[in-house]
């Protein structure tokens, strides 16, 4: 029997207990500072060695104990090409904990509203471009990152079923490709964004005659910055209700060539750029429909050349401190 409750969103109390479950993460961060300058005045964070969200009897404990009114739950596992498909398990696993745990726990507390983020991965390979929300679970994922694409559909089943049995108003958000302050620009674990940006600035800084991407080049990706994310999160939250996710996105594309292009000119690498075409592509093209997100009044405000300098910006002023 369905508990479903009619619920009608609106502002959130500006003084609402509110958590973000990964606030030092790449989206956790940008949804922090989102949050700020909204004038949010009680909001909770916890790093992962002050709280490991894999622990279960740990994240019950803190649930009881801080009493959230709002969670957005940015906290995830997450890695390139290489990474998920090196360690598949643990992308599954670990993500699987950590979602469990957290609204496992939001549930006992009585959560009123919580937001879950996941990823584009979700559809299948070979979905029809532009991808809509309705291309959920109707084809074969993409082998590469499989593991991490069951946990995050995983998310948003455990999301609806929440809203079914205890008629919580929960929802799902399914961001693009994201890149931005604070991202994982380690040489093994990063995505292709702050990967591509590392290693042309090396480049530029060694003098290399030449910079090898992997792949062919010919994938097309869409890329959001997280401020924009953060945004969209925040607008979600606000104006949606419903049990279907809503995907975040720009609505446009580049190839991973002409995305190799444009880093190469905003860092001033001006070497030759070489593909290694035994490496994989990935999924062929991953575009977003947007069209439900537009439909509820938010639209991206920061376009990619203008988030590519300032994340170049970024990466310069902080490479000392960011792993390797």
């Amino acid at each position: 029997m369905s508990a479903e409750l009619e619920f009608a969103p609106s502002q959130l109390d500006r003084g609402a207990r509110v958590y973000v479950a990964g606030h030092r993460g790449l989206v956790g961060s940008a949804i922090w500072r989102k949050l700020e300058a909204e004038g949010f005045t009680s909001l909770v964070g916890r790093t992962s060695s002050e709280l490991d969200l894999r622990d279960r009897a740990a994240v019950f404990e803190f649930f009881r104990d801080e009493r959230p009114e709002v969670v957005f739950l940015a906290a995830a596992k997450v890695g390139g090409i290489l990474a998920n498909n090196t360690y598949p398990a643990d992308f599954l696993s670990e993500n699987l904990q950590i979602q469990l745990n957290v609204m496992d726990a939001a549930v006992e507390v009585g959560v009123g509203r919580l937001l879950f983020l996941g990823s584009s991965c979700i559809y299948p390979k070979f979905a029809p471009q532009p991808i809509a929300e309705s291309a959920l679970l109707n084809g074969a994922l993409e082998p590469t990152n499989d593991a991490y694409a069951i946990a995050k559909i995983a998310g948003i089943l455990q999301v609806q079923a929440v809203r079914r049995q205890h008629g919580l108003p929960w929802i799902s958000a399914m961001p693009t490709n994201l890149y931005g302050p604070g991202d994982n620009f380690s040489r093994l674990g990063s995505h292709v964004l702050p990967a591509m940006i590392r290693r042309y600035e090396e480049a530029r800084l060694s003098g290399a005659a030449a910079v090898t991407n992997w792949g062919t080049g010919g994938p097309r990706r869409e890329f959001l910055h997280v401020d924009d994310v953060a945004s969209a999160a925040l607008h979600l939250m606000e104006a949606y209700d419903g049990a279907e996710h809503v995907n975040v996105g720009t609505g446009t594309d580049v190839s991973i060539k002409e995305l190799a292009e444009a880093v190469a000119a905003i860092v001033g690498y001006e070497g030759a750029t070489e593909w290694d075409t035994t490496k994989p592509d990935g999924t062929p093209q991953k575009l977003l429909d947007v069209s439900k997100l537009k439909s509820t009044g938010w639209y991206p405000a920061i376009e990619l050349e203008q988030g590519l300098k300032s994340t170049v910006e970024w990466f310069r002023d902080n490479v000392e401190d960011l792993r390797q």
